[in-house]
């Protein structure tokens, strides 16, 4: 560990060493970091004012390594040694830059590609992946609709077999990165009512039929978010992704990953959060004396490492059962609730201590802010997470 500025309270004095992380996750790091500084620190705050990272970076990306990071070699990735923990300090570097809408933008492919690497045929897999982890092509994750969120059993938009294709109309709604993806993973009806009658499609964006809109909101502005709107729009039989009924499980199966990646994220921003605060208390002077001499500004820095230290204990113990094979859908659940909760609490607390100097725009505090309400819902909003826990404990 290294100590900057705000001495123990940079962002890497911050995170306690780790019994599940060795040189490899140093290795791994030293070289993201490296990269994220010289490639996209220098920049995030053009590209969230423009609400738009433009392709190239994407490409620097895919030749870095970043996008391929944890996929199989074999469509351009790399996953030799790569486990949970890489993942981990993948999120925590791109939370460093304290522009999640950067990070949204660039690995949008987290939640777009999973399900087609998981249950997509051969040929699919082949045509797709490589050229979205080179970042020539984006492909987003559509399941939420206007009547239909949380609710995903709920889903009303129809894909109907016609010869060698289905017809699709329906709407979805608040689709992340759904203005400049080329593809979409989508959640359609395809059957009866509920789960069971839920299949996943490959849609191209570009087809005829597809109308988009883009959406403006609160915080991630570098990231577009859009409403997708499906006018009998023709998709080749080939393109459904696993088999008739498959989607349910599909999604469920990914969001247990997105929820541990959330979290990963809402940690590391957290800790953001505390280095920008404590090196601004540090060096602000008010009353004759620094603003971290005065014992209200102490206990505030010390609440935010307290929940910061809780939730990384958490995070990395959830990690370490999936590695093992486990899905501990109730703690996954929770680890997020509490998370994005502990963001909240350093980013209104960060703010606090640094007053206006926290609220201007450019600033990572700000950003942040800006952004903790997307982390609390996305993925599975506090309420969903609280109420899948409970049912999972049998209540």
């Amino acid at each position: 560990m290294t100590k900057g500025q705000s001495g123990g309270l940079d962002f890497d004095a911050l995170r306690a060493p780790s019994p599940f992380m060795g040189e490899t996750h140093r290795a791994w790091r030293a070289s993201l970091r490296r990269f994220i500084e010289r490639e996209l620190m220098p920049h995030v705050t053009e590209w969230d004012e423009a609400e738009h990272v433009p392709r190239e970076v994407f490409l620097k990306a895919g030749a870095f390594g970043l996008l391929g990071a944890g996929y199989p070699e074999r469509y351009g990735g790399w996953s030799e040694g790569f486990d949970r923990f890489h993942g981990i300090v993948t999120s925590e570097e791109l939370a460093r830059m304290g522009a999640g809408g950067v990070s949204t933008a660039l690995m949008v492919h987290g939640i777009g590609l999973p399900p087609i690497l998981a249950i997509g045929s051969d040929e699919m897999k082949e045509r797709i992946a490589p050229p979205v982890l080179r970042g020539e092509m984006q492909i987003s994750l559509a399941i939420t609709e206007p009547d239909a969120g949380s609710d995903v059993a709920n889903i009303a938009t129809r894909a109907e077999r016609r010869g060698d294709h289905y017809v699709v109309n329906g709407a979805k709604m608040f689709i992340t990165g759904g203005m400049s993806s080329h593809w979409a993973t989508t959640a359609v009806r395809t059957g009866g009512d509920g789960a069971g009658g839920i299949s996943l499609l490959l849609i191209d964006l570009n087809a005829k039929g597809v109308t988009r809109t883009p959406l403006k909101k609160q915080g991630w502005w570098a990231s577009d978010t859009a409403a997708l709107y499906f006018d009998d729009v023709e998709v080749p039989a080939e393109h459904l992704i696993g088999g008739l009924g498959q989607g349910f499980a599909g999604i469920m199966r990914n969001f247990n990953g997105e929820r541990l990646g959330m979290a990963s994220g809402a940690a590391a921003s957290a800790r953001v959060c505390i280095e920008d605060a404590a090196r601004w208390a540090q060096q602000r002077r008010t009353f004759g004396k620094r603003l971290a001499d005065h014992q209200v500004i102490r206990h505030k820095i010390a609440e935010m490492v307290q929940r910061v230290n809780a939730t990384t204990a958490y995070l990395e113990q959830c990690a370490w059962r999936v590695e093992q094979g486990e899905t501990p859908v109730m703690d996954l659940c929770l680890l997020k609730v509490q998370a994005t909760q502990t963001l909240e609490f350093c980013a209104r607390e960060a703010t606090q201590i640094m007053g206006g100097a926290g609220y201007m725009r450019g600033s990572r505090i700000e950003r942040i802010y800006r952004e903790v309400r997307v982390n609390a819902i996305g993925g599975g909003s506090e309420e969903i997470m609280r109420d899948l826990a409970a049912r999972q404990l049998g209540l």
